[in-house]
C-alpha cells in the first residue's frame, strides 16, 4: 500500500485538514466561518460555496490588517491626547505590532485555503 502526500504550504492553518482527505472542505469552511462576523457565517452562499466564504474572509483579514496598522502608526500621536500614561502606550504599540504579524499571517493561511478550494472546485 502507498500512501500519497500533498505539499502544503507552511502557512496551511493546523485546524483544517490537508486537502484531499476526507472532509477537509468542511474543516476549512468551518476554519473560516471563524474568521468573518458570525452573520456572514450563515449566509446560506457562503454556507454552499465554500471559495466565496474563503473571499469574504480574505477581505475581512484584510480590513483587519489595515484597521490594525492604522492603529498602530496613529497610537503615539493619538492616545497622549486621551490622557494615556507613557507605560499603557508602549504596550499598546507593542500589541499593535503582533496584531499587524498574526493577521498577516491568518491572510496568508486565507490564501492558502482559498487556493485549495479553488483548485477543488475548478476539478470537479
Amino acid at each position: 500500500m502507498t500512501l500519497t502526500t500533498t505539499r502544503i504550504s507552511p502557512d496551511w492553518p493546523c485546524q483544517v485538514k490537508t486537502p484531499g482527505s476526507y472532509d477537509w472542505e468542511r474543516s476549512a469552511a468551518k476554519w473560516l466561518r471563524e474568521l468573518v462576523p458570525s452573520r456572514y457565517a450563515s449566509y446560506p452562499a457562503l454556507i454552499r460555496h465554500p471559495v466565496l466564504l474563503a473571499r469574504h474572509a480574505q477581505l475581512q483579514v484584510e480590513q483587519e490588517i489595515r484597521v490594525a496598522r492604522t492603529a498602530l502608526q496613529t497610537a503615539r500621536a493619538d492616545l497622549p491626547r486621551l490622557g494615556m500614561p507613557e507605560s499603557v502606550i508602549e504596550h499598546t504599540i507593542k500589541l499593535y505590532a503582533a496584531e499587524v504579524l498574526q493577521l498577516q499571517h491568518i491572510a496568508r493561511s486565507v490564501r492558502a485555503v482559498s487556493q485549495a478550494l479553488a483548485g477543488h472546485t475548478a476539478g470537479r
